[in-house]
């Protein structure tokens, strides 16, 4: 701790939605896209299929980064990188099993610059936990809608 300035505490709200559609969210990916201002680490937590890699097809059409017929799963490439005038990193982590696996993906260097980084299963590693700027959880309800949650982390100074 700073002479004269408080701890910092990370906080953030959270925010709820519910999608009935692939297509709503896709179009809910957009939507957040303005919230995601890079830099930013943002955790993707939800069960296989719960449509983790379509919500990021709104978020990086969005962007501006990819069309969203060109965004698909990373599961067995770890990485997709998408162009644009904001770079959207997409990685999926789930094959991953230790840290040392984790850091040779470039982890750091993938939040240098305008970078918005969505990794998929990044609540199995630690050091993701602690350095994301937020979360989205998705959970696949009964009658085939998402309980779409976003959680931002945000700095807060304690006098």
């Amino acid at each position: 701790m700073v002479a004269g300035v408080g701890p910092l505490i990370m906080a953030g709200p959270l925010i709820e939605f519910i999608t009935k559609s692939a297509d709503e969210t896709i179009a809910l990916g957009v939507e957040l896209a303005s919230l995601l201002k890079p830099p930013k680490l943002i955790l993707m937590q939800g069960d296989f299929g719960a449509g983790k890699t379509t919500l990021v097809k709104g978020i990086a059409a969005a962007l501006g980064a990819a069309d969203v017929d060109a965004v698909t799963s990373p599961t067995f490439t770890l990485v997709h990188e998408y162009d644009g005038p904001v770079r959207v990193l997409h990685l999926d982590v789930y094959r991953l099993e230790t840290e040392r696996e984790l850091s040779t993906l470039g982890i750091d260097e993938m939040l240098e610059g305008e970078n918005l980084v969505l990794i998929e299963w990044g609540e199995k590693f630690a050091s993701l936990m602690e350095r994301s700027d937020g979360a989205i959880d998705i959970e696949r309800m009964e009658d085939e809608s998402r309980r779409i949650r976003l959680s931002l982390k945000q700095r807060i100074r304690i006098p």
